[in-house]
């Protein structure tokens, strides 16, 4: 992992260790320090005071989509408080920095077909191999959750074996996004895929002592990269291989792992609606399911009401551009 290098590199260190310190994950944070770290090597900056104005010509300067501009924006804000609590600076340069207008972010939705397909095709990836077969399997189940459960990508690489709870088939998820913990039933189906994935696990691992409810290599659990690269190799043999595309104010996301998350919440709110039931009134619980701490957070996911509609949607915004 290359070092930060500008003036403020000893302290964007420290600050990357205090917020490891307190349980975040610190990647995307890391990445929006390195930016402004490199951006003070390129201006040649060396030790002074920074002002609104100079975070005002860095925004201008950073030719990105408004979004990862107002991400990048909020990070350096936090790392700049932080500064002020050590004593280096008296006021935050960047707090009065206003967002830039973000385009509407249209997710990728798969259809209930779509999932059953994806996740077919990372069964038809598993290896038979001895070495390979378990780690393949436990990838599956990662997918398999984070599809049939909504669970974010990092939530089943960091389960724990005891967190599976055999007799109530329910997974305790500790202290992720948030800093919540929730318990969460398992649907009958995947209840009985992990069963079966337990009794493969227990057999090919023997005595060894691996921590993780999804093994990966040796004593370790799954990564993310690993798990990511299974994920899109998967979508590509379904066809759904695509690029995020910017259309006028919209951006249509890709296909991430984090669609399967979208689609288990607008699948779950239409099966209420189709039982007669009032999606509104489902939100709390749908909630506390996927680990928000207010419902409307979970709204969010609900930018569109299906695959259909979401299809439908990018042809005509496509078709729009083409006619101007």
């Amino acid at each position: 992992m290359k070092p930060f290098e500008s003036f403020l590199a000893p302290q964007m260190q420290e600050f990357m260790a205090y917020r490891q310190n307190l349980g975040y994950q610190i990647s995307h944070s890391r990445s929006h320090l390195k930016t402004l770290d490199r951006y003070l090597k390129d201006q040649k900056i060396e030790k002074n005071l920074l002002t609104p104005s100079f975070f005002l010509q860095l925004r201008s300067d950073l030719k990105i989509e408004p979004r990862s501009v107002n991400a990048i924006i909020s990070s350096l804000r936090v790392f700049f408080q932080f500064l002020i609590r050590k004593g280096i600076y008296a006021q935050n340069p960047l707090q009065d920095i206003p967002e830039l207008p973000e385009y509407d972010n249209i997710p990728f939705i798969f259809s209930s077909q779509q999932t059953d397909q994806l996740l077919a095709a990372v069964c038809k990836r598993l290896r038979q191999t001895k070495s390979y077969f378990l780690k393949d399997l436990s990838q599956y189940m990662a997918i398999l959750l984070m599809a049939r459960c909504g669970l974010r990508i990092s939530e089943p690489i960091r389960l724990k074996r005891h967190h599976y709870r055999p007799k109530e088939k329910t997974l305790y998820i500790a202290k992720t996004k948030f800093k919540k913990d929730r318990l969460i039933p398992l649907p009958m189906a995947v209840a009985t895929d992990m069963e079966n994935y337990l009794t493969v696990r227990d057999v090919l691992l023997a005595e060894q002592q691996n921590p993780f409810l999804l093994a990966g290599c040796k004593q370790k659990g799954l990564t993310d990269s690993t798990l990511r690269n299974h994920f899109h190799r998967a979508v590509e043999d379904i066809g759904l291989k695509q690029p995020r595309q910017i259309i006028g104010k919209m951006t249509f996301s890709a296909p991430t792992p984090h669609s399967l998350r979208h689609g288990f919440a607008v699948a779950t709110l239409n099966a209420v609606k189709n039982r007669g039931g009032c999606p509104q009134n489902a939100l709390p619980v749908l909630a506390a399911y996927m680990g928000h701490r207010e419902y409307r957070y979970t709204t969010q996911y609900l930018k569109v009401l299906d695959a259909k509609q979401r299809q439908q949607l990018f042809y005509f915004a496509k078709s729009q551009k083409e006619h101007r």
